[in-house]
């Protein structure tokens, strides 16, 4: 079998348009690359462009603020990426602009791993490095029969061992760009087109009936549930208070409305009694009514946030306050900005 040529092949027929392969610029293929992970291509792409148009320079993207930049992520999820990114594009402006050009030097950029930095580095550069993210090792799992799990250290060996020997090192980046659009397109994760697929014959889950067992992965977290109930004020001007989540939590960075932690459900009064409650209220009286009486379920990879909203109608201004129009400028993540669209009724 003469895998890459009957892969790139595949390729040239089937291939999407996609503003990334158009270039080798490696900037705009960084961002790419980040963009996409964990992100469908059909996402990603409006977010692709609105950041080329808002930072077309890696100088830009260093000098923005971290808000501006969250802001325009936001609803990506992942949001360590965007920090990371912007992270990287310092690093690269204050070594004198050099954009490492090479898979090794690509790897000492924050937040770059082995995939991104593979991958920019044969797009751009066409170093002969082999891709591996996700899309190639159900390809690979697949036509070649492998059963070890994706996830452990032996399975990423084995793995990045077969991609580079199967890797065209003349053309690189075509191969790279043809197996993972493959995944995509052909072999993929629910009812790939076995029927027209090109090595049909050669592989080894299409024979022996093993294609839904491939690839293997070890199911190693557990789902963590938090309960969050938000505090929504409201001032006689209409105001309300958003805070800043600190660097060392989940969505780092982002804003949202203050709240309180527990166990579980909680009951009025034990809201009303809490000392967050009371440190946002700052004394003042107020009256409340509830938004919502069942949760609302927001699931991470690794956690389930059951989300309280509690509507607090207080009778003084509050010097944190903030207009909702400023609200909706702040980054926030994607339960808050369901929430505030529904209750403020704004596109």
């Amino acid at each position: 079998m003469d895998f890459s040529r009957q892969l790139i092949e595949w390729y040239m027929v089937n291939k999407r348009t996609l503003p990334w392969r158009d270039t080798d610029n490696p900037y705009f293929i960084w961002l790419s690359e980040v963009i996409l992970q964990q992100t469908r291509v059909k996402q990603g792409l409006p977010y692709y462009q609105s950041f080329v148009k808002t930072f077309p320079t890696v100088q830009k993207l260093a000098a923005a603020s971290q808000d501006s930049v969250l802001k325009l992520w936001q609803g990506l999820g992942y949001y360590s990426r965007a920090r990371n990114l912007q992270a990287a594009a310092k690093q690269i402006v204050d070594d004198g602009l050099k954009f490492p050009d090479n898979y090794k030097d690509l790897l000492t950029l924050k937040g770059v791993g082995d995939y991104t930095a593979a991958a920019i580095a044969s797009f751009a550069f066409k170093e002969a490095v082999p891709v591996v993210d996700g899309n190639v090792y159900r390809v690979l799992s697949r036509i070649y029969g492998i059963a070890t799990p994706i996830n452990v250290p032996a399975g990423v060996k084995e793995f990045k061992v077969l991609a580079t020997k199967l890797l065209n090192n003349k053309d690189p980046a075509t191969h790279n760009q043809a197996i993972m659009e493959f995944g995509a397109l052909q072999c993929t994760p629910k009812n790939p087109d076995c029927c027209t697929c090109p090595f049909q014959m050669d592989c080894v889950a299409f024979q022996e009936e093993r294609i839904p067992q491939l690839p293997v992965k070890i199911k190693k977290t557990k789902v963590k549930s938090l309960f969050h109930h938000y505090l929504v004020i409201q001032t006689p001007s209409g105001r309300t208070i958003l805070n800043q989540r600190d660097t060392s939590s989940i969505w780092a960075g982002l804003f949202e409305f203050p709240y309180i932690e527990s166990n579980g459900a909680l009951l009025s009064n034990e809201v009303t009694e809490h000392e967050v409650f009371k440190e946002v209220t700052s004394g003042s009286r107020f009256r409340e009514s509830g938004y919502n009486q069942q949760p609302i379920i927001h699931k991470l990879s690794h956690r389930k946030i059951h989300a309280y909203f509690w509507i607090v109608k207080v009778e003084e201004e509050l010097i944190d306050a903030i207009l909702v129009d400023d609200a909706f400028k702040k980054p926030v993540h994607v339960l808050m900005d369901r929430f505030m669209k529904e209750f403020w009724h704004r596109n």
